[in-house]
């Protein structure tokens, strides 16, 4: 059975060993951290301040998917408005060794349930990459739906210009 927890410091290393080259480093984190590889200090850095505690308490919540073989995924949630109406999810992995087998649209399901059962919002949004199909099919599974943007959001990553996708789920 697949459950949501709150990140722990000790999470990074097994989530960064998910990330098996530049690529899938940039589809992951899009241009979020400026130089690949990073260590599990600097996914820490991004997620903690200097206490161990969450850098944004009530505005920013990194978890951990896990089951009884351990973890199996990870993805943050973040407010995106004053209102606390409208949360975003980032940095969603699965383990590289379980994708296909609908771990991560449990673990959308689950996270989708926090965020309008617990946190209450009205919408929940993320964007993917167009050069990211899997990831696409999978927020599509979800239960996200392609969200109309007034302009088309791009990242050079590698060399080239990607598109990115904007999704959301609505209460």
């Amino acid at each position: 059975m697949l459950r949501l927890r709150p990140y722990k410091p000790c999470d990074a290393d097994t989530i960064l060993g998910w990330i098996k080259d530049e690529d899938a480093f940039r589809k992951w984190s899009t241009d979020r951290y400026p130089h690949y590889p990073i260590t599990a200090n600097d996914m820490n850095y991004k997620y903690m301040d200097c206490n161990g505690d969450c850098a944004e308490p009530d505005n920013f919540y990194p978890m951990t998917a896990f089951d009884d073989s351990g973890i199996v995924g990870h993805l943050i949630m973040r407010f995106t408005d004053a209102e606390k109406s409208t949360l975003r999810f980032g940095f969603v992995i699965v383990d590289d060794s379980k994708r296909g087998m609908g771990y991560g649209k449990q673990m959308l399901g689950l996270a989708l349930r926090f965020a309008f059962d617990i946190l209450k919002v009205q919408k929940v949004t993320l964007g993917v990459l167009e050069n990211n199909p899997g990831a696409y099919r999978c927020y599509k599974a979800a239960g996200f739906k392609d969200a109309p943007m007034d302009e088309p959001e791009y990242y050079h990553l590698m060399g080239e210009d990607v598109k990115c996708l904007e999704l959301e789920a609505i209460r």
